[in-house]
């Protein structure tokens, strides 16, 4: 017997869980989220958020650091650590407690306890020793990822850090290995070396960031290297070996040679892996590919009733595509007409490294290995006004069209506030619009916005500022 029946029901309260939950809630749906630890999920409590909080005191160390560049200079300028920790964490804490707020608004039953599939349309929940079930005839699974390790990469939480101990320094070290230079091993070399850490990166792939667009994964890395920090591409970490206080790591070179380096402590950032061992999945046959739950157009796995949607299904592993697929997932089962399928060349990626790096779409070389004919457009940072009064010169928009159909193919950015600027080239390919319609779009001057139409005349040979 049953304790708690549902329409729907969702294990896992991040963001593409209590999106979910809280759509399902608005098309009138009896829903219930149920959640191990916390509400908002890693993104809110140890990812996306609270990384953005300290690399924002990064950016304004960086800023008051360049002080004499604006007419202005600090004296004894001091970084607190602990203050710079504990206003990430409050900014945390706002954003869950925030969603806690949406879910009691939209009357979301939120039910804590550790989730396991019991049968088709069932879910076994365990909480504080007390076990019940929960009953409902669609059940969403969002429970996520965490850091991915490898036998001889472990974490040990005090030398050895995961994403967790990075976001939560006790004090700042002189020295550091971050392994791995995707976005959050890039994000926290950026961070740590704003704060006068000595920074090595290690990548195992030709290039840092190495699923951007190459030219601008090329221009990222002459920036971090002019901030200070040491970068080896085409390398990958052997060994660590802890010792008094720090990690000496044995690092094979990409002309085969090994070098040793020590440090105070390391990062590792060498991707996920996804939170499903202990859901149930193979005594229901739900299928697997490496972890991660394997679903159609529709989030729907191969077993009736099932769903899965976010970290834990095929990449990008981000948390706007997490949400997204949660809306998807809910209005095709609440039975809405005008539901479309997510198109993951549509979804943008966000490194909120200095400088930012943002992208959609295809790179420059995929869309060649496509053999589509394309055109391709630049525009500089140091040709912009408003780049240049906010003295920040450094950086490029990429555009990448279709040169028979006109099609934007993707866009590729580096600098300043590219992350807020990337959305612009998303309406664009979502709406299916062509240069004509880029190139006709009136854009504010002065803006850095500017420089998207910049690249898209450029493409067509009719750049105006360059």
């Amino acid at each position: 017997m049953t304790d708690k029946i549902f329409d729907i029901a969702i294990i896992g309260a991040g963001p593409g869980g209590y999106v979910a939950a809280i759509r399902a809630a608005q098309l009138g749906l009896k829903t219930a989220i149920i959640e191990r630890e916390h509400l908002g999920g890693i993104c809110l409590n140890w990812g996306c958020i609270p990384t953005k909080a300290l690399l924002r005191s990064a950016e304004v160390i960086h800023l008051a650091q360049r002080g004499k560049d604006y007419g202005f200079s600090i004296k004894d300028m001091e970084v607190d650590l602990g203050k710079i920790v504990k206003r990430s964490r409050s900014v945390s804490r706002r954003l869950a407690n925030g969603v806690a707020y949406l879910l009691k608004k939209n009357k979301v039953t939120v039910i804590d306890g550790e989730a396991k599939l019991k049968a088709r349309g069932l879910i076994g929940v365990v909480n504080d020793g007390k076990a019940f079930d929960v009953a409902a005839k669609h059940i969403i699974l969002a429970t996520g990822a965490r850091a991915r390790t490898f036998e001889h990469l472990q974490p040990d939480g005090e030398h050895i850090w995961t994403y967790k101990q990075a976001l939560v320094p006790k004090e700042l070290p002189e020295s550091l290995l971050v392994i791995g230079s995707g976005a959050i091993g890039i994000e926290f070399a950026s961070f740590y070396n704003a704060l006068g850490t000595k920074v090595t990166v290690v990548e195992i792939m030709d290039r840092v960031l190495p699923v951007e667009d190459e030219e601008i994964s090329g221009i990222a890395r002459k920036s971090f290297e002019k901030q200070g920090m040491s970068i080896l591409t085409g390398a990958s970490v052997e060994k660590l070996d802890k010792g008094g206080n720090g990690v000496t790591a044995t690092i094979k070179l990409k002309d085969g040679k090994t070098e040793k380096i020590t440090t105070e402590r390391v990062i590792l950032a060498v991707g996920i892996t996804p939170n499903t061992e202990n859901l149930g999945l193979g005594q229901l046959g739900v299928k697997t590919d490496r972890g991660h739950v394997v679903t159609d157009q529709w989030c729907r796995s191969n077993v009736d009733g099932i769903y899965a949607i976010g970290d834990i299904t095929a990449p990008p592993w981000l948390a706007h595509k997490a949400s997204h697929e949660a809306i998807i997932c809910v209005e095709k089962i609440a039975g809405e007409k005008d539901v479309h399928p997510l198109d993951a060349l549509k979804i943008p990626g966000c490194t909120y490294c200095t400088p930012q790096v943002a992208s959609v779409g295809l790179t420059e070389a995929k869309a060649k290995e496509k053999g589509i004919k394309v055109r391709i457009g630049r525009f500089a940072f140091q040709a912009n006004g408003k780049a240049i009064a906010l003295g920040e010169p450094e950086g490029m928009v990429k555009t990448i069209f279709d040169a028979g159909t006109g099609e934007l193919l993707g866009a590729h950015m580096v600098g300043a506030e590219v992350t807020e600027l990337i959305q612009g080239y998303v309406v664009a390919m979502t709406g299916e619009l062509t240069e004509a319609e880029l190139m006709h779009s009136v854009f504010p001057h002065p803006t850095l916005s500017e420089m998207m139409h910049e690249s898209v005349l450029d493409a067509f040979g009719r750049v105006i500022h360059s």
